[in-house]
């Protein structure tokens, strides 16, 4: 598959950001990886959830990358751009994770839960409304 430096760039910068979250508060593939390619790469969330799982494979999702790859939800180029990105950006969260208190850990990822569930929320919910309409 061909990319466009902008797309390259996007891929690294989601990986690096979901790698450095990852390594900071534990998460990345869910929060950060899913929405960042559902609104930036402009995938369905079955595709967005698809990579996601590939990109965290092994050991803990290979039974749902096989089901996802099987129904052509994954594109494991976009996968392996993104997982340069996150093990670059694992490296150094983690780093910065074991010099700031707990509590700042805590309160930062409850923040970043709640902004991607409104997002979420609001995205899902008014085009669910829209149909009640």
């Amino acid at each position: 598959m061909d990319f466009s430096t902008t797309q390259i760039v996007i891929l690294l910068m989601v990986g690096l950001m979901a790698g450095a979250l990852s390594g900071f508060v534990g998460v990345g593939g869910g929060i950060i990886i899913v929405p960042a390619m559902i609104y930036f790469m402009n995938m369905n969330q079955m595709q967005a959830q698809g990579i996601s799982l590939a990109l965290l494979m092994l050991p803990v999702g290979v039974l749902g990358v096989v089901n996802y790859y099987k129904a052509g939800h994954i594109q494991f180029s976009y996968v392996l751009l993104m997982a340069v990105g996150f093990i670059v950006g694992n490296y150094f969260g983690s780093k910065y994770a074991m010099r700031v208190p707990e509590h700042k850990i805590k309160f930062f990822f409850s923040v970043l839960m709640l902004y991607v569930a409104v997002q979420m929320l609001w995205k899902s919910g008014s085009k669910w409304m829209s149909e009640f309409l």
